[in-house]
C-alpha cells in the first residue's frame, strides 16, 4: 500500500497518530512523519487513520507495481 499526506492540508491534529502509531508519528519539532509504504498488514489501521483525519489530508492507495 502507498500512503500520501497532503502537508498543505495537514493541521497536525494527530488523530492519525492515535489511530495508527505504527505508521504515523510526530518528530522532535512536532511535524507529522509517516511510513509511505507500510506493510499491507496495516491496511485497516491506515484506512482508519485516513477516515479520522479532520481535514482529509491522508490518502491510502495500492502499492505501485
Amino acid at each position: 500500500m502507498q500512503i500520501t499526506v497532503d502537508m498543505n492540508l495537514c493541521e497536525s491534529h494527530g488523530q492519525c497518530v492515535f489511530a495508527a502509531p505504527e505508521i504515523f508519528s510526530f518528530d522532535d519539532d512536532d511535524y507529522l512523519v509517516h511510513d509511505a509504504a507500510p506493510s499491507d498488514a496495516l491496511l485497516d489501521k491506515a484506512e482508519k487513520a485516513a477516515a479520522v483525519c479532520p481535514v482529509r489530508a491522508i490518502a491510502v492507495s495500492p502499492a505501485a507495481r
